[in-house]
């Protein structure tokens, strides 16, 4: 056997690794090898540490913990935006951390979305993930269309989408387009300039669902001149289930009026004032609507202080090395198999993860379970797994693709029913 396809050079990468140390700010479970981050990353050591304190802070401010403290939570969101921004391109003042991924959508293309006359259509694609379709449904709705003014550019292998055909897509009747950064399946990474670029030549507002590369990719929002965006926070960059997502707004836009005002739309200096005509605040604060779910918020606190102290880019080094190294291992590996990698072939496409496609999915996803690997499975055929920088070795990536070559190769799958779990 070649030395590169032994555990021992695995070892010898993760010896090499200037990321390394950052492992053990993870609880990380010995036996098992955790390939799921981009469904829900791990907790940080420094994140549980943020939920004590601030839950110190409600203990010993009680309603003075929105003024007082060390993290205020009045101001939370913002500063937090603020932090965030790095990782998005973003000016301090265009990111606000607030909401849930959808109803931020809601928010963003109740304000962006303008149907007049002949254009009044959204572009979206064939790809993306169901509960942004659902949003956009629902805005048509309220603004009694039907579905028919919902345009979603389809893929031609159902893995990728051509940015030349959705720029061929973009119409004089589109009003409005929103699209994924990267594909929740294949991994695609879109090249957000160039369609903002196109969109923009067509008089065309633009925004981005960050999901899934948020915290494993850099981005340039603001140089792009991408117009809104919008993440969760608990996957890649490791906030917690259900931790308040963020969203962006470039600056060009403010004094936009929010689409769903409420309290926290204020300008921070008004607020208390009670007036009944909101003055909203002047940065992207604009676009929150309601208190900040400071406890859901808190974990994040700890968790983007290691993507400060790492860099995003030195993340993105290592997330391409580690992908690459399980493209390069599956397909030595695992030949005889039948496995489809779905990802793009060249790394500026690729985002945090490799999807691979097998008709036994479902029960191959069950069979690492039970061997302690933990990917994730979509439905009907699909294998998601996701190196993540700060916490998977290369070691792991030997580890997961030899436990399934062990499955395969004893057809230890075939104990499990074809059919997904109730999460998965």
């Amino acid at each position: 056997m070649e030395e590169r396809y032994t555990r021992t050079y695995a070892e010898k990468l993760d010896a090499e690794d200037t990321l390394r140390s950052f492992r053990n700010e993870f609880y990380l479970e010995n036996e098992y090898v955790y390939m799921d981050g981009n469904s829900l990353g791990l907790m940080s050591k420094r994140a549980e540490q943020s939920v004590y304190d601030l839950l110190a802070s409600w203990k010993k401010h009680a309603i003075d913990g929105w003024t007082q403290g060390e993290n205020a939570w009045y101001y939370l969101s913002e500063s937090l935006g603020e932090k965030m921004a790095v990782l998005v391109g973003a000016q301090k003042e265009e990111v606000v951390v607030t909401g849930s991924t959808t109803v931020n959508l809601h928010q963003l293309v109740s304000t962006f979305y303008k149907p007049k006359g002949s254009k009044t259509k959204i572009l979206a694609d064939a790809l993306n993930f169901p509960s942004d379709i659902y949003a956009l449904k629902a805005q048509l709705k309220l603004k009694g269309y039907d579905e028919s003014h919902l345009i979603q550019v389809q893929s031609e292998d159902g893995h990728i989408l051509d940015e030349e055909t959705i720029i061929d897509a973009m119409t004089e009747e589109i009003a409005l387009i929103v699209l994924p950064s990267v594909l929740y399946r294949s991994g695609q990474i879109l090249d957000m300039e160039k369609l903002t670029t196109a969109a923009h030549e067509r008089g065309i507002k633009i925004g981005f669902d960050l999901c899934h590369s948020i915290g494993a990719v850099p981005h340039q929002l603001h140089d792009w001149d991408v117009d809104f965006a919008f993440w969760c926070t608990y996957k890649h960059l490791n906030g917690g289930p259900g931790s308040v997502a963020a969203l962006y707004v470039n600056e060009k836009h403010f004094g936009a009026v929010p689409g769903l005002a409420g309290w926290f739309s204020s300008n921070k200096e008004k607020q208390f004032d009670m007036e009944h005509t909101l003055t909203a605040a002047g940065n992207a604060g604009a676009f929150q609507i309601g208190t900040p779910h400071v406890l859901s918020t808190a974990p994040l606190i700890g968790a983007l202080e290691l993507f400060h102290e790492a860099g995003i880019e030195k993340i993105r080094e290592k997330s391409l090395q580690l992908t690459a190294y399980m493209v390069e291992l599956i397909e030595h590996e695992l030949k005889e198999f039948d496995f489809e990698i779905c990802n793009p072939v060249n790394e500026k496409q690729r985002g945090g993860h490799i999807y691979l496609e097998h008709p036994e999915a479902a029960r191959i996803c069950k069979a690492l379970k039970r061997k302690k690997v933990i990917p994730d499975f979509r439905k009907p055929s699909g294998i998601r797994l996701a190196p993540v920088a700060l916490y998977n070795s290369f070691t792991d990536v030997y580890e997961c693709i030899q436990t399934l070559k062990n499955i395969m190769e004893e057809k230890a799958y075939e104990q499990f029913s074809n059919e997904r779990e109730v999460v998965s």
